[in-house]
């Protein structure tokens, strides 16, 4: 039976919110993600930010097959004690050997926890859809995105993006809104892969965070009113329901790689057929 540790870096009262708002944490988000995807598995949610966190050093974590890192409103380039206890922890999970998987802001803190740089981007979100990523020549063969298309579309929804990879890294996607897409990062014992995308969510969750950050995304030009915002929300809702609608997948222009769940749960789907279970 694999052991995976979900590590999230939401605060308890963002954590709090997001139940509120969706129904659970980013990281029983995941923990639910991966029990669908390895029945059987067990899952540990840990939240290295918080205060009373207890510290998890790489021994503590090499007894997991793997490590999984969330998104999260953490901004890494703010140095608060909240992030440098992230950055903490994914060192260890970086010395202690364990491959490591994130998406959206848990590639952000394994970027600066191996020397990289993480900004808020200078001119725009993405959010809701992260249109037309595509593999650089490093990623066209690389295992993390076999199975993608030449282009394709993913659930997204970031104000921050990385501005440097550290040493050792590889890029694997991009696209014309964020450069780092996808990325493997090697430090120290240990390697992380990661995408700035969500494969991890449902599309009703991203939905759901469109409609909570919908004044934000008309403040920064992404829709011209709250009710567009609303209304791409309302579409993502009803793809969710039935992903085989070809009037709202034209609606949205988009096509199975987006709406169809196990398409859009690829990468983790990879990652977990290249890390197999190691007791």
């Amino acid at each position: 039976m694999p052991r995976y540790l979900v590590a999230q870096s939401e605060l308890p009262d963002e954590r709090a919110q997001r139940r509120a708002r969706a129904g659970k944490s980013a990281g029983e988000t995941y923990a639910a993600t991966l029990t669908q995807l390895r029945p059987g598995a067990s899952v540990a949610i840990a939240s290295p930010s918080d205060d009373d966190a207890p510290g998890l050093a790489a021994e503590d974590i090499a007894g997991f097959d793997a490590v999984f890192l969330t998104g999260s409103p953490m901004h890494v380039y703010d140095r608060t004690p909240e992030v440098e206890r992230q950055l903490d922890f994914m060192r260890s999970v970086f010395a202690s050997g364990v491959p490591a998987f994130g998406s959206c802001a848990g590639l952000q803190v394994a970027v600066a926890a191996a020397g990289g740089k993480v900004r808020k981007m200078p001119r725009r979100m993405e959010a809701g859809i992260a249109r037309r990523i595509s593999a650089t020549a490093a990623g066209r063969g690389h295992w993390l995105l076999a199975g993608r298309t030449p282009s394709w579309d993913a659930p997204a929804i970031h104000g921050d993006e990385v501005e440097e990879l550290p040493p050792g890294a590889t890029l694997l996607a991009s696209n014309e809104v964020t450069h780092v897409q996808a990325a493997e990062i090697r430090c120290g014992n240990g390697t992380f892969w990661g995408v700035q995308y969500h494969p991890e969510l449902a599309l009703a969750e991203i939905a759901t965070a469109l409609r909570a950050q919908r004044e934000e995304l008309v403040a920064v030009g992404l829709a011209d009113r709250e009710d567009d915002v609303l209304a791409r929300a309302d579409d993502l809702d009803a793809l969710h329901d039935d992903p085989g609608s070809l009037a709202v997948r034209w609606r949205i222009g988009v096509d199975g790689q987006f709406a169809e769940q196990r398409c859009r749960r690829l990468e983790i789907i990879n990652f977990l057929k290249h890390v197999p279970p190691r007791g």
